[in-house]
């Protein structure tokens, strides 16, 4: 399935469907094929948005967690989102936290899919031998619960990034920034409800994350799914769809009176 990129002003991005919105924030290496299945089922309910994050396209001074919280802004202002459901997996998730933190008013809930922003094993130390594609598969590889889900697209993608060599600059500011960026003192300050997806198998964000941000998000809920790593709306789609669609149900109904 593929879907109609738009264009407003310096913005691209996927939208599809009516209803409150449901904006997804794509991590590192995030195709769009990571959100299909999502897309598809959220899209009867809600407005689904996609904006292409300019992760390699921003100047190295802006390569960094803020500076896309300063792009994620400016869409949502730019677009008038109201009662925003923000979605983020890994970096986006932790772009997705460090928005809310700073412009809560349009935001009705976050969602956190293996999100940095409190601990990350990034792609590691030997980062990335450029030429070397079975390294690199290996490394994708990682991200999963099953290594099949690291498909030759998917790896060639990574590959290709990776042979680049002012992209591969960008994507270590960008890690080391989330690095740098720890939240662990401000995630009490955020006052919407938060839903927490999480691969028990996730070496990336390990289990001991969710946990963490559980204890130190006031409004959270977590749910632990098996056999599944750091990207659970592509490797688990139907159980996480079947998660969020009931946190988002339970948004929508009024408390009952006692």
């Amino acid at each position: 399935m593929s879907y109609e990129i738009k264009q407003d002003g310096k913005f691209k991005f996927i939208e599809e469907g009516d209803g409150e919105p449901l904006v997804l924030l794509h991590g590192l290496f995030g195709a769009l094929s990571n959100f299909q299945s999502l897309i598809e089922h959220f899209r009867k309910t809600n407005k689904v948005i996609v904006p292409l994050l300019p992760l390699l396209e921003l100047d190295l001074l802006h390569t960094s967690v803020g500076g896309l919280q300063k792009f994620v802004h400016r869409f949502i202002e730019h677009r008038n989102y109201n009662n925003i459901h923000l979605l983020g997996n890994s970096l986006g998730g932790h772009v997705a936290l460090v928005h809310v933190l700073k412009n809560p008013d349009r935001i009705k809930s976050i969602i956190l899919t293996g999100s940095s922003g409190l601990f990350e094993n990034g792609m590691g130390d030997t980062y990335p031998k450029r030429g070397d594609k079975e390294y690199i598969r290996k490394k994708t590889q990682l991200t999963f619960y099953d290594p099949a889900m690291a498909t030759d697209e998917l790896v060639n993608e990574v590959f290709e990034i990776t042979n680049n060599r002012m992209k591969v600059i960008k994507i270590i500011a960008l890690a080391k920034s989330a690095i740098r960026n720890n939240l662990g003192e401000e995630l009490i300050q955020i006052k919407q409800p938060v839903c927490l997806i999480w691969g028990n198998n996730d070496t990336i964000t390990p289990p001991f994350v969710a946990k963490e941000f559980h204890r130190l998000i006031p409004q959270s809920e977590l749910h632990f799914v098996d056999k599944c790593g750091h990207a659970p709306m592509m490797e688990v789609p139907q159980e996480f769809n079947s998660l969020l669609s009931s946190f988002l149900t339970k948004l929508k109904t009024p408390a009952a009176t006692v």
